[in-house]
């Protein structure tokens, strides 16, 4: 049986992408996981682990900070069984990469798609007519990933191809070639990405307290 998780390395090259996206602090690591200071109003930290491991348990004991969340490249079963009893575990989405290049995708009619930097990030928007967004995301190219984020269509704009055209419209902005394309999607993205070459990985789930 292959080893639940996920390659330690494309984790950590991944989360360090995505704090870059979001202007958070870098993952630091954090009893063999990585752990980010997301300091919002929902969630005070992450602890983020490609594997099951030892110190996700001992993390799972010690915490008693409502806010702070436990992250997990595993099945959520799995990362329950790791778990006390007061932790709360449910899949939140999927680990997914792209080793081949994205079909292409042209913006539809009536719309039109802005690439711009945006510290150290790429952002995309996709504007209407009206010059409303509607799509926008970003992606950060770093350690050999090329992670995309946020990649949000507007629900009047929805079904009109413009999320596939915002993904490789961004794909664009990738340096090196071998850079791997690798995302967490929801379950509502994970369609859109499987219709463009992805693969899940691994399903991610969430520990939160109560």
């Amino acid at each position: 049986m292959p080893e639940a998780g996920a390659d330690p390395a494309l984790v950590a090259a991944w989360l360090a992408a995505r704090s870059i996206s979001r202007g958070l602090p870098l993952p630091v690591p954090d009893h063999g996981g990585l752990r980010v200071e997301t300091r919002s109003d929902t969630e005070s930290r992450r602890h983020v682990f490609a594997r099951p491991a030892p110190g996700l348990a001992d993390l799972g004991r010690a915490i008693d900070d409502p806010l702070a969340v436990l992250k997990l490249c595993a099945p959520p079963e799995l990362m329950a069984h790791l778990l006390p009893s007061r932790w709360s575990v449910e899949r939140t989405g999927s680990l997914m990469t792209c080793d081949s290049l994205m079909p292409l995708r042209p913006v539809p009619a009536g719309y039109r798609l802005d690439l711009r930097p945006d510290s150290g990030a790429v952002r995309g928007l996709i504007r209407a007519a009206d010059n409303m967004v509607a799509a926008s995301g970003h992606a950060v190219e770093r350690d050999g990933v090329f992670a995309f984020d946020r990649i949000v269509t507007e629900g009047p704009h929805r079904r009109r191809g413009l999320g596939a055209a915002l993904m490789v419209g961004l794909a664009g902005a990738r340096a090196d070639p071998a850079s791997r394309f690798v995302l967490v999607a929801t379950a509502e993205g994970r369609a859109l990405y499987e219709s463009l070459g992805w693969q899940v990985l691994t399903p991610y789930s969430t520990a939160r307290l109560g």
